[in-house]
Order: structure tokens, then C-alpha cells, then sequence
């Protein structure tokens, strides 16, 4: 029997029957309800898109209510654990696991990959010396696109894997320059015997060494961020770079725009405003009056609830563990102790579980960066490197589906109609 909901319009007491395919109904067959032939049909009002699903993908599942997040149908737990982040970029773009050839292959194509062109060198170097890292990121991303024209073939299923590659490969590189250049160092060249996450942290903390060798520990631990960052289904940003994947414009411009919606504050900045709260907050002894002033909406709790998740985020439980291997190596920021006792504290006041308002990757992140000696404006571009597979798993999958259109919302138009236009000789008398 076919699912389906009826719907009875009460304006023109006419029913119809709505049908239900995978939990959700169509909004072009809510289109069909009208009060009148030739009046427009019924329109669906969501702003933020809070209960719109704009797509059918296979990428990454989420349900808030059970703290699950999976890619490909793997738990982000046994991916943080056993996993590296070239295998999860692997996995998140081609559907399934490496083989260890296909593995081998796939991490010798994006090493090979990660030089950048000379005059992107010149691009960078052209900003101001106090750009944000994020703003060159992102001009830089885009302007890969006047680089390698072909990418604009999106059909050519051989050309969109390159564009992949490169992109993947060469986030790092661009990555790491914007903080160079942030600090007055020269840039760092990549160096094609470090892994992947090696290389990044070469080229952000290489001197005067012949080799700059990481701790092992940290590399880990910044792999694992990657690997938590790499998809969490139709974000902010996810949504902007299908939305403007859609007019079938090259890859380059479409992830552009996914770290220009990234760059806001309400999307990749809640780590940086967990710091900024922790450091206001001063001491333990300073929490109970904290506190007090969240339930007195004079004070926010940055770090805590989520928009999918209405139990413990995932990720916070993974980050939280890593903490303990990053501050072996780099000594505890005293920020934790404060951490702890606020989770501690959240998870047990009444006020906080009846909400449903549990720690979030953010709460964590953020310490970890600043052990590694990140500024905050660099947070966002961390971000950035481990959502970039992300990225574009999702905009592959768009170019793919022969379901996908132009993105171009409706509207529900408030304002005037009608007027008269008067010439300005008139208005200005």
C-alpha cells in the first residue's frame, strides 16, 4: 500500500492526496493545491530550511536524537580510531573503503598534487599583512578556477576526479600560506615525504631546519579533527556549495563559496567563541555565577547544543579524548580544568538536560588549536581543510543526480505593488 498524507483545504474544501516517499512529501505536489485555476499554488514556508530536505544523498547520516553520525554508514567513532583522513576522503568521494592499491594510489596522486602554482604564490602574497587567513583562503580557492579552466567540464567523469585530487591535495598548501602571511614568515613548500597531516603542520611551523619533524602524537590528533570536520550532512556551508554547484559552475567556485558560509560566525566561529567565554569565566570558583547568568539570559553557554543533535554530539566525546594526547605534548591549557568542571556542571543541572543542551564538537576543538599555538583566525581554516572532502562528495553526488535543479527558492512577497512611477523632475520639486 502506498504511503501517502491527505491534505483538505479548507478555503475550496477540496481534499487531496499527498503521496509519502522516504518520510517526506514533495513540495511540488503541495503546488497542486489551489484556491483558484488560475491562482499560484501553495508554497511551503521555511526559513533556514529547519524541515526542507533539499536533496536524496548517500553521504552522511545524522540522527540528533541518538547522538549518531556516520559516513558511508560507518561510525564516526570507528573512523576516528582506526581510520586516516586520506582513507575517510577516499571513502567519503568514491562510496567505499580502499583497497590497500586503491589506498596506496589515491595518497600518491594528492601528494603529488600538493604544489600549487607559482603565481598563486604571487596572489597571496598581495594581501595586506593583516588579512584574514579565511578571506585569502577563499579568494585563493576560487581563483584556482582561472588555473585549470578545463574543471568547468563537470560531465567528464575523469576530469571531475582530478579536480577532486588537486583540490584536496592543495587545501593544505593555500591553507598554511594564509598563516604564514598572517605572520610575516615565507612560505613553507611542501614536502612530498610527510603525510598528509605532516606536511600541513610543516608548512605551518618549518624555520630555519632542514626537515621539520612533528610528534606523532599531535599528528594524530589533528588527523583525528580532520577526519571528525569531514561531512555533517546539509550544513551552512554544504548547502551553499550545492546550492551554487547547481548552476554547474566548476568545483573551485562552488567549495569558494562553502568557506565564504564557513567564514561567518554562526557556522565555523563557535569554537572561538568557546575560548572567549572559558577566559571571561576566569576560575572554577567563578562558574556557579556563570551559570546563574545562562539561566538569567544575561550570560551564553557557547559550546553546548546543536542544531541536529539533541543529545551528546559524537565528536565532542572523540575531541575530548584527544585532548589528553595533545596536552601530553604541549602541557594542559589551564582553559580544561574550567572546561571540565562546566560540563560536569551542564550535564547534571536540571536546567541544561531538560533542554537538551549537551557539549558540541566546539567545546573541545578549540583548546586543542590553541595548544598547537593557532590564533583563532586560523580556527575556521582547520575547519576548512577537513570539510573539504566533504565538500565535494557532495557536490559530486549533485552533478550526478538527475533530480537536481537549478537552486532557486520561492519567495513570499510583502512588499508594494502597483505604484505609479513618478519622475524625479516631480519628486525633487
Amino acid at each position: 500500500m502506498t504511503e501517502s498524507l491527505t491534505v483538505r483545504d479548507n478555503r475550496t474544501g477540496q481534499e487531496y492526496d499527498v503521496p509519502i516517499a522516504d518520510g517526506a512529501i514533495k513540495a511540488a505536489d503541495l503546488g497542486k493545491i489551489k484556491a483558484a485555476d488560475d491562482a499560484p499554488g501553495l508554497a511551503v514556508y521555511d526559513p533556514g530550511f529547519v524541515n526542507t530536505a533539499s536533496c536524496r544523498s548517500s553521504v552522511t547520516y545524522i540522527d540528533g536524537d541518538k547522538g549518531i553520525l556516520e559516513y558511508r554508514g560507518y561510525p564516526i567513532e570507528q573512523l576516528a580510531e582506526g581510520s586516516t583522513f586520506l582513507e575517510v576522503a577516499y571513502l567519503l568521494i568514491h562510496g567505499s573503503l580502499p583497497s590497500k592499491v586503491e589506498y596506496e594510489q589515491w595518497v600518491h596522486d594528492i601528494t603529488y598534487h600538493t604544489f600549487v602554482h607559482e603565481n598563486v604564490k604571487g596572489f597571496m602574497e598581495g594581501f595586506r599583512y593583516d588579512a584574514h587567513p579565511m578571506g585569502m583562503l577563499m579568494a585563493s580557492v576560487g581563483a584556482l578556477s582561472t588555473f585549470y579552466p578545463e574543471a568547468g567540464m563537470i560531465q567528464d567523469a575523469e576530469n571531475r576526479q582530478m579536480q577532486i585530487v588537486r583540490m584536496i591535495a592543495k587545501m593544505p598548501t593555500l591553507g598554511a600560506w594564509s598563516f604564514r602571511h598572517a605572520q610575516g614568515k615565507p612560505f613553507v613548500y611542501p614536502d612530498n615525504d610527510l603525510s598528509y597531516t605532516a606536511n600541513f603542520l610543516s608548512m605551518l611551523f618549518k624555520m630555519s631546519e632542514s626537515k621539520y619533524e612533528a610528534d606523532e602524537r599531535l599528528v594524530k590528533a589533528l588527523d583525528t579533527l580532520f577526519i571528525l570536520h569531514a561531512d555533517h550532512e546539509q550544513n551552512c556551508s554544504t548547502n551553499a556549495v550545492r546550492s551554487v554547484g547547481s548552476s554547474q559552475v566548476d568545483p573551485y567556485s562552488a567549495v569558494a563559496a562553502g568557506i565564504g558560509a564557513l567564514y561567518g560566525p554562526l557556522h565555523g566561529g563557535a569554537n572561538e567563541a568557546v575560548l572567549r567565554m572559558l577566559r571571561r569565566i576566569g576560575s572554577k570558583e567563578n562558574i556557579p555565577a556563570f551559570i546563574k547568568g545562562v539561566k538569567d539570559g544575561n550570560e551564553r553557554l557557547m559550546g553546548f547544543g546543536h542544531r541536529v543533535y539533541k543529545n551528546y554530539d559524537p565528536r565532542a566525546k572523540i575531541i575530548k579524548k584527544a585532548c589528553d594526547d595533545v596536552f601530553e605534548v604541549t602541557g594542559v591549557n589551564p582553559l580544561l580544568e574550567i572546561a571540565l568542571e562546566l560540563e560536569k556542571i551542564a550535564l547534571e543541572d536540571e536546567y541544561f538536560v531538560k533542554r537538551k543542551l549537551y557539549p558540541n564538537v566546539d567545546f573541545y576543538s578549540g583548546l586543542i588549536y590553541e595548544a598547537f599555538q593557532f590564533p583563532p583566525e586560523m580556527f575556521t581554516v582547520l575547519f576548512a581543510i577537513g570539510r573539504t572532502p566533504g565538500w565535494l562528495a557532495q557536490w559530486l553526488e549533485l552533478t550526478q543526480d538527475k533530480e537536481q535543479k537549478i537552486a532557486r527558492p520561492k519567495q513570499l512577497y510583502m512588499g508594494d505593488r502597483g505604484l505609479d512611477f513618478t519622475p524625479r523632475e516631480q519628486r525633487w520639486a
